[in-house]
């Protein structure tokens, strides 16, 4: 038997009336939310019309609004005499990170997602791109945007920078097909050692559409630099992650009286 939903949480303040988006749309973000989270489970029954409206502060005609436009995107159906329920399909999966095995958990994460290989162009190394790569800025390198798909949904927006002379071993469709950390392995280039930092940003116009996001919406970028056994640097990622789709993991013990170390 479906299982009525909460609706705890939802409240008038989550909704701005002095915003140019019709707060039914508001509306349907908000819920959009609560099932892409989970929170809002699979074949779980939402709240009626009359209760979200009051919930939210708003007319009836507004909630049913929200909710038709929820059952386009196919998160809900509606059934007459049962409600409104969430679809089996709606509740969008999470890939895990792990920094105790990184790069045991790259390679799942290309085995688990799928890449749109954007553009592919060769130009002159920035000035940052170049110092991270070891490289005299203006050196040629080739520049890969992918967009990564979880379950058909956008997932992730990559820039990649590698060195020509690796990168010309690689083709276009390898890049759609095979994980990149399994493409360099193939072609001869073991990855030793990765370094990377994480942080908040807000999403720019390029980003967010990829993303299928507001632009400015918060978007988890991770910069990371993959070396070979040699230290000389391989690849360099520029990853914009949906917070809603991935989430990284980090496990730390105490070693000796006083002090901390992460695992891996």
């Amino acid at each position: 038997m479906d299982q009525p939903i909460s609706a705890a949480g939802l409240s008038p303040d989550q909704l701005d009336h002095t915003a140019p988006t019709p707060l039914y749309h508001q509306i349907f973000l908000v819920l959009r939310e609560k099932i892409r989270s989970g929170e809002f489970p699979a074949n779980a029954v939402m709240p009626g019309e009359q209760e979200l409206a009051k919930l939210f502060d708003v007319s009836r005609i507004t909630v049913k609004r929200a909710l038709n436009e929820l059952a386009a995107h196919d998160l809900v159906s509606r059934h007459r005499g049962r409600g409104t329920v969430v679809t089996a399909s709606a509740t969008l999966p999470q890939v895990h990170g792990s920094f105790d095995n990184l790069i045991d958990s790259l390679k799942t994460l290309g085995l688990e997602t799928q890449v749109e290989v954007l553009e592919v162009v060769e130009l002159p190394a920035p000035p940052a791109v170049a110092s991270l790569l070891d490289l005299e800025p203006g050196t040629p390198v080739q520049r890969a945007l992918r967009l990564r798909k979880l379950s058909g949904e956008p997932f992730s927006y990559l820039i990649q920078y590698m060195p020509l002379d690796i990168a010309t071993r690689i083709t276009r469709a390898e890049m759609e097909t095979v994980p990149t950390l399994v493409l360099l392995e193939q072609k001869g280039v073991l990855v030793h050692e990765a370094e990377q930092w994480i942080t908040a940003v807000a999403a720019d116009p390029p980003v967010a559409a990829a993303l299928d996001l507001a632009t400015g919406s918060p978007v988890l970028k991770i910069e990371r630099v993959m070396r070979d056994k040699k230290d000389r640097a391989v690849q360099l990622i520029h990853g914009h992650y949906r917070p809603d789709r991935f989430k990284y993991h980090m496990r730390s013990n105490r070693k000796g009286a006083g002090s901390w170390r992460a695992d891996g």
